[in-house]
């Protein structure tokens, strides 16, 4: 199966609003390990997550004395079902905090040090023996659907000091826009192509938002309730989890990668680095190939994001079929496309090497 393919089911995906996707837990570990300073004594909140089925929600419960976490707070949209896809169609929204009670006692767990990966083997089983009970702890019921722009899951959200979830899909320019306007920290999941989203890549222009660690080999494996929705090698019936290549982590939280330099060894040459027709730039077709010479504005692919440190690149735009007004001045105003020699060449981003 192609990775053209794999978008493709993607964007159909988020056209058809079908945005239950889990994510796995040890996903999350992977790329939560890289976050651990940043949740000590802070409130986290989990604003799209059952707290029964969400690994999100698992894992700080997990990981709450070790991480140091002052409180955990989980929501969910019409969604009391202990089944792992209840199509949120239940007659009730619900919530759950998790905190220290007045004598600073916890509810008990396994313990954190020993892995979450072999204590936590949670498949989405209600009675599974090694997760606490969420009624035990106490679940909580919503007025409203429990939707993250309700006004319910609003008071919640201004309580929390940092987000973590994987938000619906095809809502994902609204769910970040709430999230900017109340100065929140979060780590979220979402389609790559989000870079090219006007609203989003004025963040990342803005150093507000960038790219978070990312999946393992650059493939992230979900569950989903409607697996026949996807092409045979997308979805994959022996673990019965679809694959995605086009989807990332988002954050605006600092980690080491960020600061990484990404190494250049190529240098500039005007045949293999040809300057578009309607651009003051030349192309560069894949990131490890960015000349480590070059002065002037490149246009990159839209993975060059993945690489990206600010202390090494300055961002100046995009092209203009991705958003009116966002190329940096750079663009002729003729074709909004990257074009060389009369062919669109695929999305770009337009950067400058700040160290030459």
């Amino acid at each position: 199966m192609t990775e053209k393919t794999q978008n493709r089911n993607l964007t159909q995906a988020k056209k058809n609003k079908k945005d239950e996707f889990y994510t796995q837990l040890s996903d999350i570990e992977n790329e939560l390990r890289h976050y651990k300073k940043h949740f000590k004594d802070k409130v986290i909140y989990c604003n799209c997550d059952d707290p029964r089925v969400s690994n999100f929600f698992h894992y700080f419960l997990l990981g709450f004395e070790h991480l140091g976490i002052k409180k955990l707070i989980a929501t969910c949209y019409k969604n009391q079902n202990p089944d792992l896809f209840s199509q949120n169609n239940t007659e009730r929204a619900i919530y759950l905090e998790y905190k220290r009670d007045e004598k600073g006692k916890l509810i008990p767990y396994p313990d954190f040090m020993k892995s979450i990966s072999q204590v936590a083997t949670y498949k989405g089983e209600p009675n599974n023996p090694n997760m606490p009970k969420p009624e035990d702890i106490g679940i909580g019921y919503l007025k409203g659907d429990g939707d993250f722009r309700s006004k319910e899951s609003i008071e919640f959200l201004k309580e929390a000091d940092i987000v973590v979830t994987n938000p619906p899909f095809s809502l994902l320019r609204e769910y970040v826009a709430q999230l900017i306007e109340y100065d929140k920290k979060f780590v979220i999941i979402g389609s790559l192509n989000a870079i090219t989203y006007k609203e989003i890549f004025k963040l990342i222009k803005e150093n507000k938002l960038w790219l978070g660690s990312g999946f393992r080999g650059g493939n992230a494996f979900f569950k989903t309730p409607y697996p026949n929705e996807f092409a045979k090698g997308v979805y994959d019936e022996e673990t019965d989890l679809v694959k995605f290549r086009n989807v990332t982590w988002f954050t605006n939280l600092d980690i080491y990668k960020r600061h990484e330099d990404l190494i250049l060894w190529k240098t500039y040459n005007s045949e293999e680095y040809p300057t578009y027709d309607n651009y003051d730039a030349i192309n560069v077709n894949k990131t490890k190939d960015i000349p480590i010479d070059y002065k002037g504005a490149m246009g990159v692919p839209i993975t060059f994001m993945d690489k990206f440190n600010p202390e090494q690149f300055e961002i100046i735009g995009m092209a203009e079929d991705n958003g009116r007004g966002f190329s940096g001045g750079i663009w002729d105003g003729k074709n909004p496309h990257c074009v060389i020699n009369g062919k669109n060449k695929f999305k770009r981003i337009f950067i400058k090497n700040k160290k030459i």
